[in-house]
């Protein structure tokens, strides 16, 4: 099941060292799989507020987003985003194909149902 490395980014001030972390950052993905689906593109606010900047990048599943996090290389460039760009990281697991919500709210009710009663 596929999996995302999803950042909310502060806006920054443009320093070198972010140039060399988007320079070197792909070869950091690629033996993980990794690929980027959002860069830091432009975005609509339909509710709330939200200043930051979004990145996602999908992985084919946890395990490998969470190997390339922990990799080595990755490790040596994150200091070059992080000493220069505050932000909130998360990996989150992807649905299943096919997935239903409408299922998960039929659980939903069944399990509040019970404890109605």
């Amino acid at each position: 099941m596929t999996a995302y490395a999803i950042a909310r980014l502060r806006p920054a001030a443009l320093h070198r060292d972010i140039a060399e972390y988007m320079e070197r950052i792909p070869a950091t993905l690629e033996p993980f799989g990794g690929r980027f689906l959002v860069h830091v593109t432009r975005h609509e606010v339909l509710e709330g507020t939200w200043p930051e900047d979004v990145v996602v990048i999908a992985f084919p599943g946890m395990t490998e987003a969470r190997d390339w996090w922990d990799s080595p290389a990755y490790r040596e460039i994150a200091p070059l985003r992080s000493r220069h760009i505050e932000g909130d990281i998360i990996l989150i697991d992807g649905v299943p194909e096919g997935y239903d919500p409408a299922v998960t709210a039929a659980a939903l009710r069944k399990e509040l149902d019970s404890v109605a009663d």
